[in-house]
């Protein structure tokens, strides 16, 4: 999938071996884990095929954005834009969700 970054920081988090953005490396190399799995999906069905990822779509004011697990504490925040030929997948960003 396309991929697009709300935030700068989150752009380098995926690039900059040595960037951690202020979070522990377990969270850093997890995003990486899934910045790889989202590039490689050829769309959003495959991360709901993917257990693993606890893809879900938030609720209320945020029903547009959907989250994919880190760890059993952090949550990666996506958006699907779409767009042809493929939908683009906006990372919003890393939170806390204890």
């Amino acid at each position: 999938m396309e991929v697009e970054f709300a935030d700068e920081e989150l752009d380098r988090l995926e690039t900059d071996i040595d960037f951690n953005a202020g979070f522990a490396r377990e969270i850093v190399l997890a995003f990486r884990k899934r910045m790889q799995a989202i590039r490689s999906a050829p769309d959003e069905r495959t991360f709901y095929g993917l257990r693993s990822l606890h893809f879900e779509k938030l609720k209320g004011n945020r029903d547009h954005q959907r989250s994919m697990r880190l760890n059993k504490q952090w949550r990666l925040i996506v958006e699907i834009k779409p767009s042809q030929p493929k939908n683009t997948v906006v990372v919003v960003g890393i939170e806390d969700y204890h």
